[in-house]
């Protein structure tokens, strides 16, 4: 057996390989996990069990601003399998969890003084919500993280519990029915988890009850901002690009800071636009009248619209009013449209049926108010 699958956090080296495939990449890999939050190992009667640390390091910290900007989000993701808390024994209660870091240090924080198990899924560095949607935090992963983990030897008891936004991927009777574990579903945020043991595995109203606050729904923004730089660079070198072209043609002349002014100008619009579909629209989500998220962007968009030519350009061609008009709600309905996958104001029908309608829309607006843009510089 290779030193990898020896060390792979599984509570039995006979199932490493078939359940955590590829989980830990060597040498390397098993040292950076042991230092960053493991500490050391259990014992158990179906093996070692890497037991974590409930105290996010720095290291922790600069990971979480990594994932909630984007930078290299799929690289986050904790190898799946079983873990302890503290010095559990059989009797301790067993919290299933999503692979994806950012999670599993939110629920392991929130743990401190506790005794448990964690049993990790693989859900592909996805989150709970958006992998319970997409079928990977589903039944056939409980089941088989279960088995691959010899969780019956590990633990007496036969329950599991699973987060509530787990709930519409798992079956929790066919849990029952193929791995013979009960499942019970705990509260929505990790730090009532505690208050839940306590008081029997039950959750009062109040742990059942969803938010999207303010700050909820800003921390999404950084993310949604990054992930479109790149789009706004090419943006930026095609205005470039078409400021030379319109130099060259009009008096024939190269002014390179009349250029580079010109496409200063021309990309502030676009960034306006995401500015407004990336942090505006989740700020003002419950007060832009209408359900689609699409639509509440598209609104703002047209006031993005009318606030740039009045304010920011006002006397401007017919030809450019209606390019603005077309390109900019286009803008700023896509962004806000992102947000379906993570705000509770949607469900996955209305995600597919609002993409449906939304999306071709907004390409045919984008698509000519981005001709129309680009003849104006011409005529």
């Amino acid at each position: 057996m290779s030193r990898s699958q020896k060390e792979l956090p599984m509570a039995s080296s006979d199932n490493a390989a078939e359940c955590c495939p590829g989980a830990v990449a060597g040498e390397d890999s098993y040292l950076a996990l042991e230092e960053n939050w493991l500490s050391g190992q259990i014992e158990t009667a179906a093996g070692p069990v890497w037991r974590v640390d409930t105290t996010l390091n720095r290291k922790d910290q600069i990971d979480a601003v990594k994932m909630r900007l984007g930078i290299g989000r799929m690289s986050f993701a904790v190898p799946p399998g079983l873990y302890a808390v503290g010095n559990p024994d059989d009797a301790s209660s067993v919290i299933v969890s999503a692979n994806y870091k950012l999670s599993f240090d939110s629920l392991r924080r929130e743990l401190s003084g506790l005794n448990l198990w964690i049993l990790v899924l693989d859900t592909g560095g996805i989150n709970v919500w958006c992998a319970a949607g997409k079928g990977t935090f589903g039944t056939a992963e409980v089941v088989r993280m279960v088995e691959a983990s010899n969780l019956s030897e590990v633990v007496s008891h036969r329950t599991l519990i699973l987060p509530q936004l787990a709930a519409p991927g798992v079956a929790a009777h066919e849990v029952r029915s193929q791995a013979g574990f009960k499942v019970i579903y705990g509260p929505v945020r990790a730090a009532d988890i505690p208050g839940f043991l306590k008081a029997g595995l039950k959750a009062g109203p109040e742990m059942r009850r969803t938010s999207f606050t303010l700050a909820e729904r800003l921390v999404l923004a950084p993310v949604e901002l990054v992930g479109v730089v790149r789009p706004l660079i090419g943006v930026a070198v095609i205005l470039l690009l078409l400021n030379l072209i319109a130099s060259y043609f009009g008096d024939g002349r190269f002014l390179l800071t009349s250029v580079l002014g010109n496409t200063v100008s021309a990309s502030l619009p676009f960034v306006l636009a995401v500015v407004v579909g990336t942090v505006l629209v989740p700020a003002l989500l419950p007060y832009i009248p209408g359900r689609p998220l699409a639509w509440k962007g598209w609104l703002l968009g047209v006031l993005l619209a009318f606030a740039y030519m009045t304010v920011i350009v006002p006397g401007i061609t017919l030809l450019e009013t209606a390019a603005y008009y077309l390109v900019l709600p286009a803008i700023t309905a896509f962004l806000g449209m992102n947000f379906t996958g993570s705000t509770t104001y949607t469900s996955l029908s209305g995600v597919v049926k609002e993409m449906g309608v939304a999306l071709p829309l907004i390409i045919i607006s984008a698509g000519l108010g981005l001709i129309g843009l680009g003849t104006a510089y011409f005529v």
